[in-house]
């Protein structure tokens, strides 16, 4: 296990947690100007691309993956001041800046964060200019470069990171394309069911609405710690959570809404349903509860655990 400085159930687990995230953004922030800086002291033609991510980067969000991710770390007995955990946070909020990019294509969104859709900009750029080509294509060539750049920033920091916490990165980038792709596919087939039927029963693949954004922040965090037998604990204590994150999901209409989700939600779900879908959220905490209840963590982060999922999935 890592050597810490002080134990880490001697300050309150918010405290610490939230000096760490922090070090996060500041990390980010300062890595994201200093390469944007050197790109345009290199090609200043190619700081477009640059100042595109830093805009979306640090124009707000949830930073829910490095909250779970540290959480899951500190949890572990890892040190509060390990800058490893730091770089493992940024990587896992640049990825999913990538993959928030994607989407917003793919569903032709025009709106992130109150400001226009990385695809929506460029397009309306090569419109202004009036270039040659089109200008949607364009906007979406634009936005792919960009989803890569940060992806690239994210795996040169996953890099460095510790032989186990690099495996679990690795898992997590090739389990999240293939769970995205299997998402699309049913959306763009007809087939996707917006009730998730599935991950209430157990399901153990995953998809792209909530699994990688907890099991694997989580194992990183235990990884990072030292702690890889904490790795079956905290795949049960992610299992209940994701499902109740999708039940939350489909009632709230966020990552699944769509016209045929909309159509279950408003038309078909009625008041004693609705009801119904609460309660499986309440068991399904519980279940969480009961798992980091009888885990080998600090008292205090048995509570931090149990208070994050209710957090996570609160209405």
């Amino acid at each position: 296990m890592t050597t810490q400085s002080m134990p880490t159930d001697a300050v309150l687990p918010e405290l610490l947690r939230t000096d760490m995230l922090a070090r996060v953004e500041e990390r980010m922030r300062g890595l994201l100007h200093a390469e944007q800086a050197r790109c345009r002291a290199v090609d200043p033609r190619a700081a477009g691309m640059w100042e595109a991510l830093v805009d979306l980067v640090t124009s707000g969000g949830e930073r829910i993956r490095p909250t779970v991710l540290l959480t899951g770390y500190l949890a572990a007995g890892g040190d509060p001041a390990a800058e490893s955990a730091v770089d493992a946070a940024v990587a896992l909020e640049l990825l999913d800046t990538c993959y928030l990019i994607r989407r917003d294509v793919r569903e032709n969104a025009l709106l992130r964060h109150g400001a226009p859709t990385l695809h929506v900009r460029h397009a309306a750029e090569h419109e202004r200019n009036g270039w040659g080509g089109d200008a949607r294509g364009f906007g979406v060539g634009m936005a792919a470069l960009i989803g890569d750049l940060a992806t690239a920033l994210a795996d040169r920091l996953a890099a460095d990171l510790p032989d186990a916490a690099r495996q679990v990165w690795h898992d997590l980038r090739i389990g999240r394309l293939g769970g995205t792709y299997v998402d699309s596919t049913l959306s763009s087939s007809y087939l996707a069911d917006p009730w998730p039927g599935g991950c209430i029963a157990g399901c153990a693949r995953g998809c792209g609405s909530g699994w990688y954004a907890l099991q694997h922040p989580l194992l990183m965090g235990a990884a990072l710690a030292g702690r890889g037998d904490l790795a079956v604990v905290y795949q049960d204590y992610a299992r209940p959570l994701h499902a109740a994150w999708r039940v939350r999901g489909f009632l709230s209409g966020g990552w699944d809404r769509d016209w045929y989700g909309d159509l279950l939600r408003e038309v078909l779900l009625g008041a004693e349903d609705r009801d119904r879908a609460e309660r499986t959220i309440g068991h399904l905490l519980d279940r969480a509860g009961r798992v980091v209840a009888g885990a080998p963590f600090a008292s205090a982060w048995r509570t931090e655990l149990a208070a994050l999922a209710t957090r996570l999935v609160a209405a």
